[in-house]
């Protein structure tokens, strides 16, 4: 069972020293760090330190803002550390403590709760969406052809012109045209 530390800081002028203080103090045999906002989604200390985990063993932080800045980033994050079958401590935050059954049960709720969010932004978010067709706004990629170059491009294809060419006049691909039908 090996305990590892994850520190980070946002800019250069941050200083590790406290938080690697704290973490060796709680029994981290190595210490994954980096200076990199939170904002950043690929941090490349955090993957390592993932990474080393093995069964049983412990990620540990300072804070739990130094390892994600959203629910659902902490609880991607808690996920990587659940597949390597090993736990994670904060600790500034005791409730977050998932080598605990209280923790368990806090972090158990938190996923809940931020399901039970999602569901709502997504019920929400397709709501404006049919209100907005029912308005008539269009969604998706910009037409690359007028509705009157898409009436004379259906035309010159009835006529028995190729794909191709019509495309080419039009400077668009074949299945542009394709689709027209």
């Amino acid at each position: 069972m090996t305990t590892i530390g994850y520190a980070r800081v946002s800019t250069d002028s941050q200083g590790l020293e406290a938080q690697h203080a704290a973490l060796k103090a709680a029994g981290a045999t190595q210490i994954y760090s980096e200076k990199i906002s939170g904002a950043v989604t690929e941090r490349k200390a955090l993957a390592r330190a993932i990474a080393a985990l093995g069964p049983s063993d412990t990620l540990i932080v300072a804070k739990l803002d130094r390892l994600a800045r959203s629910t659902r980033d902490l609880l991607n994050t808690l996920a990587a550390i659940a597949a390597a079958d090993a736990t994670f401590k904060s600790l500034g935050d005791p409730w977050c403590d998932t080598t605990t059954p209280h923790g368990r049960l806090m972090l158990t709720v938190l996923g809940g709760l931020a399901e039970f969010e999602r569901h709502l932004i997504l019920a929400r978010t397709d709501e404006g969406r049919k209100r907005a067709q029912a308005r008539g706004v269009r969604f998706g990629r910009k037409l690359k052809l007028t509705a009157h170059q898409r009436q004379e491009a259906l035309a010159r294809r009835v006529a028995g012109e190729a794909l191709v060419d019509i495309a080419r006049s039009y400077a668009v691909s074949h299945s542009t045209i394709s689709r027209l039908a």
